[in-house]
């Protein structure tokens, strides 16, 4: 007997840091070969051509390596149309151009795109807030019928309560224009605002939110049933988005910091004008 406890026997230390790294390099150099030969591989094939390597590895490790190295796949995927402007409700004037905004639940801007799986296509509408680009409402479906949008809106009205004045921003899209959408905003006291004809630039924060999804969470995961899209896409937009994704124009932080400790400032601010009115007053 050694006196050893079972644990101690089978104890493998961590590899340190340069270790690691030195790991990483291979596993990329492995990826990137097989991305070499098939480029629209995302993370489970590339998981399931390693085991054919002899390879097990961990698929958040793939993942990670992926998405640090940009290893993305090449998908060119037909154009699917989820805007259609050739309908006869009501469109209503850009009223965010040029807009500066400076707090929450001053601007929302929305957005539709596309997710495609093995069988079909499936389409999510989000709702940003223009402050701080969180995500404050969402919905996912497998057709491009109004509740989409509608969904999504009554999502972020009831996590927001949002006061009346608020400008709600979209392109021209029926799903956005349709009376039970447009009802829906004036029932609440928005001002609704929508993209000039054929000028995406006009939904710039929307459509780069939509990028960031596709590129950081969609390609990699490499979906192939609905179900990977209802587990998937919440979290990414909930858990790694809103909390932990940093964005430049944020100060490098996340939305929901950014919100945080912007209100916290404000409060700050608020207070000390208080207190400095008073000292004048007295």
């Amino acid at each position: 007997m050694t006196g050893l406890s079972v644990s101690s026997y089978y104890y493998k230390p961590h590899p340190g840091s340069a270790e690691r790294a030195h790991r990483d390099a291979d596993l990329r150099d492995q990826i990137e070969a097989i991305q070499a030969e098939f480029p629209r591989y995302g993370y489970r094939r590339v998981r399931a051509w390693l085991k054919r390597l002899g390879m097990v590895v961990n698929g958040k490790r793939i993942r990670r390596i992926m998405r640090e190295c940009g290893l993305f796949p090449d998908i060119r995927r037909a154009f699917v149309a989820t805007t259609d402007s050739d309908h006869g409700f009501a469109v209503y004037p850009n009223l965010v151009k040029g807009v500066e905004v400076n707090a929450p639940n001053q601007v929302w801007v929305s957005d539709i795109t596309y997710i495609r799986i093995a069988t079909c296509f499936v389409y999510l509408a989000v709702i940003l807030d223009l402050f701080s680009r969180k995500v404050v409402g969402w919905a996912i479906s497998r057709s491009l019928e109004r509740s989409l949008t509608v969904s999504a809106l009554q999502e972020a009205i009831k996590a927001r309560n949002p006061p009346e004045g608020i400008v709600h921003h979209s392109d021209r899209g029926v799903q956005y224009a349709c009376s039970d959408y447009t009802d829906l905003l004036l029932q609440h006291g928005f001002r609704i605002s929508m993209s000039r004809k054929g000028n995406p630039y006009d939904n710039a924060f929307a459509e780069s939110f939509m990028k960031t999804l596709k590129h950081e969470e969609v390609l990699l995961s490499d979906y192939e049933t609905y179900t990977d899209v209802l587990e998937g896409v919440p979290h990414f937009i909930e858990e790694v988005y809103n909390k932990r994704r940093l964005h430049s124009a944020l100060g490098y932080m996340p939305p929901e910091e950014y919100e945080q400790v912007m209100m916290e400032k404000s409060t700050t601010a608020c207070k000390l004008l208080l207190i400095l009115g008073d000292q004048i007053s007295s």
